[in-house]
């Protein structure tokens, strides 16, 4: 999947390089090739990186609950110099 992700990357920066460079000359298929890249980046590419990043993660160790306060407090009093 990381492989996968950054050929994706790879690819999408390209096309929109590839679509600037035609775009003097072509400007209908420039504006073509980088919509369609920018659209592949944001619809598939970004869902497909925040699933990988978040895929074996609890989301309870990311949020702030009366638990997490209470241990940052006495981590705080236990370290201080």
């Amino acid at each position: 999947m990381k492989y996968f992700l950054s050929i994706l990357l790879i690819v999408v920066v390209v096309a929109i390089c590839i679509g600037f460079y035609v775009k003097p000359q072509d400007e209908a298929t420039g504006h073509l090739i980088i919509g369609t890249s920018i659209v592949v980046g944001f619809f598939i590419l970004m869902p497909m990186f925040i699933y990988h990043r978040w895929k074996d993660k609890n989301v309870k160790d990311y949020m702030l609950t009366k638990e997490s306060i209470e241990r940052m407090q006495n981590y705080q009093k236990d370290n201080k110099l």
